[in-house]
């Protein structure tokens, strides 16, 4: 909902250090640190050290924007590196709340999370699928100049949103059965606004 507002904010942010950082490390390089990081955050949740995860996980996301940066500045963008990028996000995506789940280890949290996690599941294939055929049909980042590698119709939950929902997991572990509930409700209803997309626009 809100990334595409802020997205110019966060390349002026990460530009600079960009600057230094893409003269020792290559994007895909940034990409694989940031995914180990966010591994680590999944790990830190699991055993109930939620300062050292939040701090993990908030640094996991500087590496996600920051990759991107150092591509754009240094001109390395490349299909195999946003390819990485999303396999490591997913990922990342799917660790966190499970150990966060496994630390707090209530039925009603693994219950919530199966929901949130097969919303999750569906709105990844609507919304990439949705990106294939925009790519397919000339309609994709790099003709609409986006700065991201692919496209994708905007929703009631994207990046920023998930940033916030993964923070306040770690800030309120007592609070994960509802803050799994109001997200996967959220997801559904951007898998419902992309649908309605589709059927507007495609044929």
């Amino acid at each position: 909902m809100l990334d595409k507002q802020l997205r110019y904010v966060k390349e002026d942010v990460l530009t600079p250090v960009a600057r230094t950082v893409g003269e020792h490390f290559t994007p895909t390089q940034l990409t694989l640190i940031g995914g180990v990081i966010g591994i680590g955050a999944a790990v830190a949740g699991w055993q109930g050290m939620y300062v050292l995860g939040l701090g993990l996980w908030l640094v996991n996301r500087v590496f996600d924007g920051l990759d991107g940066a150092v591509a754009r500045l240094f001109n390395k963008q490349s299909d195999i590196g946003a390819y990485i990028d999303i396999m490591v996000d997913a990922t990342v995506y799917a660790l966190v709340p499970i150990g966060l789940a496994l630390a707090v280890n209530e039925q009603s949290v693994y219950i919530a999370l199966t929901f949130m996690l097969g919303a999750f599941y569906v709105n990844m294939a609507s919304w990439t699928y949705l990106s294939s055929l925009l790519e397919k049909r000339n309609r994709g980042a790099s003709t609409s100049g986006e700065m991201t590698s692919v496209t994708m119709p905007d929703g009631l939950i994207e990046g920023t949103e998930t940033i916030v929902f993964y923070t306040l997991f770690f800030l309120l572990p007592s609070f994960l059965t509802w803050l799994f509930v109001i997200m996967g409700i959220m997801i559904v209803i951007t898998i419902l606004q992309r649908m309605v997309w589709a059927l507007d626009h495609l044929d």
